[in-house]
């Protein structure tokens, strides 16, 4: 997921070179939530994995 994030960045980074203002701001918006989903992702399972350290 973070792998799309930066795709999405380096489009986004493309895009402005050239000019494309609209099509750079979706790539950025795009990057932005794949991002956030990936800490969101990344923070659950280190929850998830002490916890079940904890018990075993």
């Amino acid at each position: 997921m973070l792998h799309y994030a930066v795709v999405f960045l380096i489009v986004a980074l493309i895009a402005a070179l050239f000019g494309f203002g609209g099509i750079a701001a979706g790539a950025v918006e795009i990057a932005k939530i794949l991002f956030f989903v990936f800490v969101a992702m990344a923070v659950v399972t280190f929850i998830v994995s002490m916890v079940h350290k904890r018990k075993g």
